[in-house]
């Protein structure tokens, strides 16, 4: 049997408030010396369950990405691995790890700021969340305050090389 994939969400009212507090967290993840993503989990009343940064340096964890460490979070609070109703809002796309556990929590919609050319699962390298084998879809919004998320990135990986060239 095939699946098809979820068609793209329109984007809610309150999209972009959620998407700064990310990009806040984010920020934070970049002064603490991590890769700038921040993630947050919203419940089906529209209230925060789970946040998170890029952790991956400050756990010695390769899974501590902002997106695990957010479902992480709101699993805990709910008490229940199963997120169903509810909104990961990321500020860049997931790669293919964190989509599996969107899958995984039973997300119910994906919002995310940047496309993540070189190891985003959803729409830049390959398309896991949409995979017809898979038992769980979950409706996914693209682009919101996309720049601004692509910013931080950029900004951090510009100056991540000067240091090294500077260090060399």
């Amino acid at each position: 049997m095939t699946r098809k994939p979820p068609a793209p969400a329109p984007a809610g009212e309150h999209d972009e408030a959620w998407m700064r507090m990310a990009l806040e967290l984010a920020r934070g993840a970049q002064l603490a010396g991590e890769v700038p993503v921040g993630a947050v989990v919203v419940g089906p009343a529209g209230e925060l369950l789970g946040r998170g940064y890029n952790r991956t340096l400050l756990d010695a964890d390769p899974s501590a990405h902002a997106e695990i460490v957010a479902l992480r979070a709101a699993a805990w609070k709910l008490g229940n691995p199963r997120l169903g109703g509810c909104t990961l809002y990321a500020t860049i796309e997931p790669c293919a790890m964190c989509a599996g556990a969107l899958i995984q929590a039973r997300i119910e919609r994906l919002v995310y700021g940047a496309d993540d050319p070189k190891a985003g699962a959803l729409r830049s390298v390959p398309t896991l969340a949409a995979h017809p084998a898979l038992n769980h879809a979950f409706a996914v919004t693209a682009g919101v305050l996309g720049a601004e998320c692509g910013a931080v990135l950029k900004e951090f990986f510009r100056q991540r090389r000067a240091d090294e060239r500077r260090d060399a």
